[in-house]
């Protein structure tokens, strides 16, 4: 029987930390999720308007592979700044890949954006916006503890119409094995069904975790996006800039107990994607910068040859369906908070 992790939270992979910091002022934030060494990492970008960092690191053919922490950041171009404050904190821990005697330690930190440039906070920062020292900040408060909601990278954005945010899941897959999601959601798309109450997500929901949801929506037809002629919440989007390219995202990391390569751990990315597109209608527009990483502790062995592909493919739907409750649970959570 599927069941969370202790948590329910993506820290529920042992090794993992996750911190947030919030400007309220400027209605965005940062959120790190930083490991406990280097460990293999892989993305997978699919959104047509991302806004990523080092991604190219994570290739499989390049060198790198690892990452030492992922940082999840608002404020479009400006948010990638919040990398450099958690590189420049860890390498002054002593954290990060030493190329040469008495050079300092180079962390490994990628990072993706979402636009939330334009949901009335005060972003008049001139020329010192905050999100280096907030990604230090987000860094010096990781634990295995942390909140959900209106927070974080997760502060200033929407989903769809209603506020977004962050949200995680886990599941135990049994034997040690433990596969984790977190999700920042500022999407065009809904993670609602038509009738407003639904998750799309309802399915997967485990224990309650938003609000013992069932289906309450009937069957129907569901028109399809006509910029011509749009349907009242399309042009309610319009109307407040939401189809926008680039302006709205979904960021997400998943990971697992399984030693997994670099080039695995890209697989699980990309299978990771399904969860968003079970649980946000549409997904992975032109509009969206949809974009998720996935790392790996390595404390669970897997069997070599084709079962290990077995192993890689179960570690992938887990993810997914961890990405989808996620995301859900991110809706779930910001909901009291969407006048903030």
């Amino acid at each position: 029987m599927f069941r969370p992790g202790p948590r329910n939270l993506i820290t529920d992979v042992a090794g993992l930390s996750v911190g947030h910091a919030t400007l309220e002022r400027a209605r965005s934030g940062v959120t790190v999720l930083s490991c406990a060494e280097d460990w293999p990492a892989g993305v997978d970008v699919r959104g047509g308007g991302p806004g990523t960092r080092e991604t190219e690191a994570l290739a499989p053919e390049n060198l790198i592979g690892r990452a030492h922490a992922v940082v999840l950041a608002g404020g479009s171009v400006f948010g990638l700044a919040a990398a450099d404050g958690v590189t420049a904190a860890l390498s002054a821990r002593g954290i990060g890949l030493t190329l040469r005697a008495g050079s300092p330690p180079i962390p490994i930190v990628p990072a993706a954006v979402l636009h939330d440039l334009g949901n009335g906070g005060d972003k008049t920062w001139g020329v010192d916006p905050p999100y280096r020292s907030l990604g230090m900040s987000a860094l010096q408060a990781a634990g295995a503890d942390f909140s959900l909601g209106s927070v974080g990278a997760g502060r200033g954005a929407m989903a769809g119409l209603i506020k977004g945010g962050i949200g995680s899941a886990s599941i135990d897959l049994g034997s040690g094995l433990m596969v984790g999601a977190l999700v920042a959601v500022n999407s065009i798309g809904s993670a609602l069904m038509p009738d407003g109450r639904t998750y799309w997500a309802w399915a997967f929901e485990l224990n309650g975790e938003f609000g013992g949801a069932t289906r309450q929506a009937a069957p129907m037809d569901i028109a399809r996006l006509d910029m011509g002629n749009p349907a009242p919440d399309e042009s309610r989007l319009l109307a407040l800039g939401r189809l926008e390219p680039g302006g709205n995202t979904i960021l997400g990391v998943v990971a697992c107990s399984a030693a997994l390569t670099t080039a695995e751990c890209k697989r699980v990315a990309m299978m990771a994607h399904d969860g968003i597109a079970r649980a946000v209608r549409p997904a992975h527009t032109p509009f969206d910068g949809d974009t998720v990483f996935a790392l790996a502790s390595g404390a669970v062995a897997l069997d070599a040859g084709r079962q290990r592909a077995a192993h890689v493919g179960r570690i992938g739907s887990a993810a997914a369906d961890c990405t989808a409750r996620a995301i859900a649970r991110a809706v779930y959570h910001s909901r009291d908070m969407r006048n903030l």
